[in-house]
């Protein structure tokens, strides 16, 4: 199977590869796409070389799927020219997420919707994403009537500048910003741009996202996102309102049997979820589980997962791998 990857220099293109090599997705050909100025420079995958290729050129070499990880803006552009050329685009980028006419993909939550006639899926929000693997079940059980989440987000999840800038501040030296405040030793609550009604754009894509893949608009979600100064995954804090009672047993039993999902929650030895055991794994991870003793049906979690493997990377080679096995690519 011949396989792009639009924006494989980049942080997220990066670890696709590293994903589609781990997960020995059938690779016949890489075709590795980024921009006019990367263009070839050499990208190696299970130890053979690849020249970077601009997109129209990539187009031209006919790969049965790209993966896009290019920034909304390449996406806009290019993926209807890749998917009018009979190409397969799973696009990373929010440029297609609340596009009616597109799905947004999580396989073990709504994977039975994609058909042949998909040629640009969307992959949604890494944050989205680790929540709607373990709200799925649940809400299959016991019926989600509201979702109040606040999120503990890596910096990985703004790119390679924001790496750079924590880790110059926590060596004391100056360097490029991508935060108008400083990360270490902080946290800024403002994560994407502000909206008039007082949300962020990433807060709206978690409430938007989750009623379009649970396929269920009457969730009532509530999010306040927030940069704290990590790198390995992105953490929530979940309190999530049922329409019926649960025993917790249930619950964590519910919560193993899903796909994807690794319950951590032994409180008496300290055993929860961090983002540093979630880094470089696939899974979404979940504890801290208890009941909301505050008002009834009402449940607390915790849910933490690695925003560039699952958040990003992971969820998009696993779209590619379910086409493949439909015989969709």
């Amino acid at each position: 199977m011949k396989v792009a990857v639009v924006g494989a220099t980049g942080l997220v293109g990066t670890e696709m590869l590293t994903v589609l090599a781990a997960r020995n997705f059938p690779v016949t050909e890489l075709i590795p796409v980024a921009s006019e100025r990367s263009k070839g420079k050499e990208i190696e995958f299970k130890g053979k070389k690849y020249k970077v290729v601009t997109p129209s050129e990539a187009i031209a070499l006919k790969p049965d799927v790209a993966l896009f990880s290019a920034g909304g803006d390449t996406s806009k552009e290019f993926a209807p020219k890749f998917a009018e050329a009979g190409i397969t685009v799973i696009d990373n980028s929010s440029a297609w997420r609340m596009d009616p006419t597109k799905k947004l993909v999580v396989p073990e939550v709504n994977g039975d919707v994609l058909s042949a006639d998909d040629k640009i899926i969307a992959n949604p929000n890494c944050s989205t994403i680790q929540m709607v693997v373990a709200l799925k079940p649940l809400h299959d059980k016991y019926k989600i009537k509201r979702v109040v989440v606040s999120t503990y987000q890596s910096v990985t999840g703004t790119g390679v500048k924001a790496v750079n800038q924590l880790m110059d501040e926590r060596a004391g030296k100056e360097g490029e910003k991508a935060y108008p405040y400083q990360i270490d030793l902080n946290v800024i609550p403002h994560i994407d741009v502000f909206q008039e009604n007082g949300y962020t754009k990433e807060e709206m894509k978690m409430i938007l996202e989750t009623n379009k893949i649970m396929r269920d608009d009457s969730i009532k979600v509530t999010a306040t996102t927030v940069r704290i100064p990590v790198m390995g995954g992105h953490s929530e804090s979940l309190n999530i309102e049922f329409e019926n009672d649960f025993d917790l047993n249930d619950v964590r039993a519910a919560l193993a049997a899903q796909s994807g999902c690794i319950v951590v929650d032994d409180p008496a030895n300290l055993q929860y979820p961090m983002p540093k055991d979630a880094h470089g794994r696939d899974e979404v991870f979940v504890g801290r589980i208890r009941r909301d003793d505050s008002q009834p049906n009402t449940l607390n979690m915790w849910v933490v997962a690695d925003n560039l493997r699952k958040g990003a990377a992971t969820n998009a080679v696993q779209v590619a791998e379910l086409l493949a096995e439909k015989g969709l690519i």
